[in-house]
């Protein structure tokens, strides 16, 4: 390279003799404003030259200072970036094992080196709230804040943490914030639903869940929030009827029977939204029709109570016997029309039916409690100690309790929903020893 360099050069030189040999006249230069020179042509040139190389080597010489200024920097930069990522790591293991104290002296070692590092803050933030130093908390959580205003972590540790401080107007407000960066984050949307739902803004929750539907992934999923979407219905159409909306509890309910003809809830809702216009004729028809569809002893229980406060008990044992006739081994409906004529004090029919179910096999403190006041009142005492005996044994009061089918939970009052598992279209009577009716 350095030979090819020379030969260049010689050439250069060469080529320049040859342009002086020929070009021996004198050039007058004119320096504007000033005075006249004159020059021979070649040493203009030769000036000209090293004019030229001058300028192009403080070109060169600037660019490659930068280069070394840069190239300088950058080698700190990815020296303090591997200092601080190696504090980040010894505090998060500090976090894994749950030393606080550690992991803290090393995120603030983080702050002295980088004072808006993002993670620090948030870890640091996440130490003070676990220890319930709230303005400690906030004061991290703000400065990552300030340092990156739409990061969807920074605004969901602050919504956190104004949950954690009881502040729902600024929790569902950060929320907001998140939705506004991300229309489809589901996460947000859940935490949306829970303040909502705890505030009973149910108009506003029906439309959130609407979304959380149409964003789910996979069926199981989408099947979940379909019955979620469900239950809030109801329970927009449960705190319309009891605000005394009657119309809009109506077409809630209707709604949702439209959606799924199996929903209980709607149907007792419905029922109920016809007694508040005084219609009760047409809510026995309907629970009629609705048991006949459905064959659930919840409506039946319903339908038991609206007939003996209207004063047709009759009636209702004319459907227990049509439903009986239909299903003979139903010993669960046997057992509720038994209940009805002890409830009506048809002693010797109550009688009857439950020494059939008694036969059947099916254990239950309720069934010994009543054969026990049968015998009691045929004078039978002896008969009578036995069943209080065995219904005393089974340590549970009289009374055919709700049973939540999901999760178990057992309730002496009826509701659209499960107050231990939250769902709603679950609850059935629990015959003890029956199994799930």
């Amino acid at each position: 390279m350095g030979k090819i360099a020379i030969f260049i050069f010689i050439l250069f030189l060469a080529g320049l003799g040859g342009f002086a040999y020929v070009n021996q006249e004198i050039t007058t230069i004119k320096i504007p404003f000033g005075d006249a020179y004159e020059t021979p042509k070649i040493a203009l040139i030769l000036f000209s030259s090293v004019a030229g190389a001058l300028a192009m080597l403080i070109v060169f010489t600037i660019r490659d200072t930068k280069r070394f200024i840069d190239n300088l920097q950058y080698q700190r930069k990815q020296k303090k970036e591997a200092r601080v990522q190696e504090m980040y790591s010894k505090a998060l293991n500090a976090l894994l094992a749950h030393n606080e104290d550690e992991a803290r002296e090393s995120l603030e070692g983080i702050l002295a080196e980088e004072p808006k590092h993002l993670d620090a803050l948030l870890r640091l933030g996440d130490i003070a709230s676990a220890e319930e130093e709230y303005q400690k908390a906030t004061s991290f959580y703000n400065k990552a804040f300030a340092a990156n205003q739409q990061n969807p972590e920074v605004l969901f540790s602050l919504e956190n943490l104004m949950e954690k401080t009881g502040r729902w107007a600024e929790a569902l407000n950060y929320i907001e914030k998140i939705l506004d960066i991300d229309t489809d984050n589901l996460s947000a949307l859940y935490k949306k639903r829970a303040i909502l739902e705890r505030d009973e803004k149910w108009d506003e929750l029906v439309e959130v869940q609407k979304t959380i539907l149409k964003h789910e992934h996979t069926e199981k999923d989408r099947q979940r929030e379909q019955m979620n979407l469900l239950g809030y219905k109801y329970e927009y159409g449960r705190y319309s009827l009891e605000r005394g909306d009657i119309e809009k509890a109506k077409k809630l309910f209707k709604t949702l029977l439209r959606m799924d003809m199996n929903f209980v809830p709607a149907y007792v809702g419905l029922a109920e939204v016809m007694l508040r216009e005084g219609e009760s004729e047409d809510a026995v028809d309907f629970l009629e029709k609705s048991y006949d569809q459905t064959s659930s002893l919840i409506i039946l229980a319903r339908l038991e109570d609206l007939l003996i406060n209207i004063g047709e008990p009759a009636r209702l044992i004319r459907l227990y016997g049509n439903s009986l006739s239909k299903k003979p081994q139903n010993h669960a409906l046997r057992f509720l029309l038994g209940k009805l004529y002890y409830r009506l004090e048809m002693i010797d029919d109550a009688f009857e039916t439950f020494s059939y179910v008694d036969a059947s096999g099916m254990a239950s403190p309720e069934l010994y409690q009543i054969m026990g006041d049968l015998y009691l009142r045929r004078n039978q005492c002896d008969k009578a100690a036995v069943e209080f005996k065995k219904a005393v044994d089974m340590k549970i009061a009289f009374r055919l309790p709700y049973w939540c089918s999901t999760c178990g939970y057992s309730s002496q009052d009826w509701s659209g929903r499960c107050p231990s598992c939250n769902n709603w279209n679950t609850y059935t009577f629990k015959l003890h020893g029956a199994g799930k009716i």
